[in-house]
């Protein structure tokens, strides 16, 4: 392998120009390729920061040794499997996929080749800069709020697949328990997809975690509040207001913190580290953004039921 890395990116819209000002930007890969079924919107992305833009994968993947997918969610899996095909490491953005049985046909073909698949929940680098990752009680309560205005990105997907998998993922991250019953309920946004969803999922140890989603609201906002045993965390994340009463010494400036500043260069970092044997894993591995996806599919089917 060269000493820098060649970095790829698979979609040119707007995560996808994020992903290749990362590889562009860090030490040891340089932006070599942008893959999209538009030329024009590949080259767009790619030429101003040194890479050349492709639109057939088989040679976009001879010009990679990492591949980031950015693409709508329901190419990730068919996407992923290619490149790990090609022998490449993959960072494909959340969701992992869009069904649990194809998130674990690249887990399994990841594993059969040795390489490294990290998943894109970026929010797991915030937990780590505000400290929530290492508080040493079970949490009891959790509730989120996760709102933002109409968009047009990410409309292959609900709302469950596009924001609430975040909320899910950090749940499980501060929980041992595991999940066991979701009821959810919601509304219909143009198209049929699912674009306002409240959800309750319960796990086994009795924590209860609620979470509100949507994607039709007229401003953003979005706040957290976790309950322990020994007090409880409130975060808004717009704010940046912090409320810790427990007795762990949590960051309250979490969102000055280079990590939380550019939370998705970390997570590139990290999985750049790991595929480089810097690090033993990358920030999120395959198993979780499975546990994920897993629990996401469960509140939509939560929602269906209902509907």
């Amino acid at each position: 392998m060269a000493e820098s890395l060649r970095g790829g990116v698979i979609g040119a819209g707007v995560f996808g120009g994020y992903h290749a000002r990362q590889y562009a930007r860090l030490d040891g890969v340089v932006l070599s390729a942008v893959l999209d079924p538009h030329p024009d919107r590949a080259a767009r992305v790619a030429v101003p920061l040194g890479g050349r833009a492709f639109h057939e994968m088989a040679d976009f993947l001879e010009a990679v040794d990492v591949v980031t997918i950015a693409s709508p969610a329901s190419h990730h899996a068919a996407q992923a499997l290619a490149a790990l095909e090609a022998g490449k490491h993959v960072y494909v953005e959340k969701p992992i996929a869009v069904t649990v049985a194809d998130a674990e046909k690249v887990r399994s073909l990841a594993q059969a080749r040795g390489l490294v698949v990290a998943c894109g929940h970026q929010e797991r680098v915030v937990f780590r800069a505000m400290g929530l990752l290492d508080v040493p009680e079970q949490p009891r309560f959790l509730e989120a709020l996760r709102h933002g205005p109409p968009s047009e990105r990410s409309r292959d997907v609900s709302a469950v697949l596009d924001l609430m998998v975040h909320d899910l993922d950090l749940a499980l991250s501060i929980s041992a328990a595991d999940p066991v019953t979701a009821e959810s309920e919601g509304e219909r946004g143009p198209g049929g997809v699912w674009d306002v969803v409240r959800a309750e999922v319960s796990f086994e140890d009795g924590f209860t975690a609620r979470f509100d989603v949507s994607r039709m609201a007229p401003e953003r906002r979005r706040h957290m509040k976790v309950v322990y045993p020994s007090g409880e965390v409130e975060i808004d994340f717009v704010t940046r207001e912090f409320r810790n009463t427990t007795p762990f010494a949590l960051n309250p400036d979490f969102a000055d913190t280079p990590a939380a500043t550019d939370p998705l260069g970390a997570s590139v970092e990290g999985f750049l580290q790991a595929v480089r044997g810097e690090a033993p894993r990358p920030i999120v591995t395959a198993e979780e953004a499975i546990r994920a996806l897993d629990l996401a599919l469960a509140v939509e089917q939560a929602l269906e039921d209902a509907a």
